[in-house]
């Protein structure tokens, strides 16, 4: 397996599961910092514009079928509240949310992502608190936020997202609001292509054995973990959430961007995105 970051096809989608059949959270933890710190510059010089990473304030676009918080609203107003963005990599969300009046922290596993969004504020004078940390281990207080988001950050990278769910949950204070935005678990049984190779079921949906890449040591570099939209539900159940809604973003007509497995083709057949809206009871 090559274990050049150029190599790699858009880190966030899903290639035939190999090498393990287990990966627990240390190893998920130690790849996946590794991954992103070594990408962080590749990612955004193919997404960043996209993301708005590098633009003044930001922006929150929640899955690459262009999806924005500033269009459907799905964190409720913002003004004037307490929002933790997990997985927030440079955190052109974070920035976006400051800019709408909320008091938001931004986590990350990766210190290089985490240090691309200092730099973005430093230019545009945004100032947002950016601390490392692992979602299974959030580092803050019980009930500490009114929000808590992550567009495509974190969820699908841990071991335990069980245990995120749980973490989310005691960071949140009562009625307060959790969305997350991940691949689409169905997307999980097709190849990373945009064509109709894409199309064709390669992997049982309900195979949970962790995508692993791994360099010429056998040292595993990036896991990816799948869910199936029941797991999820359960995990939010269990934690003492309710889920509010299941949103799975159509592809909007006349949008012709790809984004490595995401594309017009695919998008007319079925679902890339899967945004789950949920709250504290």
């Amino acid at each position: 397996m090559n274990d050049d970051p150029d190599q790699h096809d858009d880190v966030g989608s899903v290639r035939p599961p190999r090498v393990l059949t287990a990966v627990d959270s240390t190893t998920s933890d130690r790849a996946n910092r590794w991954w992103w710190d070594h990408d962080a510059e590749n990612y955004h010089a193919e997404h960043g514009e996209f993301l708005g990473a590098h633009a003044a304030g930001g922006d929150f676009v929640w899955c690459p079928e262009g999806l924005r918080e500033a269009d459907v609203g799905l964190l409720g107003d913002t003004a004037d509240r307490d929002v933790l963005e997990v997985g927030c990599g440079s955190a052109p969300c974070s920035r976006w949310l400051a800019g709408q009046g909320a008091r938001v922290v931004g986590v990350d596993l990766s210190r290089r992502m985490l240090g691309i969004g200092l730099a973005a504020m430093a230019a545009d004078g945004v100032r947002v608190p950016l601390v490392q940390a692992t979602a299974e281990s959030l580092p803050f207080g019980d009930g500490s936020f009114d929000i808590v988001c992550s567009a495509f950050g974190a969820v699908p990278f841990v071991a335990d997202s069980a245990g995120v769910m749980a973490e989310v949950a005691r960071v949140l204070r009562p009625g307060g609001r959790w969305v997350f935005a991940v691949n689409h678990p169905m997307r999980w049984m097709f190849l990373d292509d945009p064509g109709p190779d894409g199309l064709i079921v390669q992997i049982p949906y309900f195979d949970r054995t962790p995508y692993t890449e791994v360099d010429n040591d056998g040292a595993i570099t990036y896991v990816e973990h799948h869910r199936t939209i029941g797991d999820r539900v359960r995990e939010i159940r269990s934690a003492g959430m309710i889920l509010d809604d299941l949103i799975e973003p159509e592809w909007p007509e006349g949008f012709d961007q790809e984004w490595g497995q995401w594309s017009p083709f695919r998008g007319q057949y079925f679902p890339g995105t899967a945004i789950f809206c949920c709250r504290k009871g």
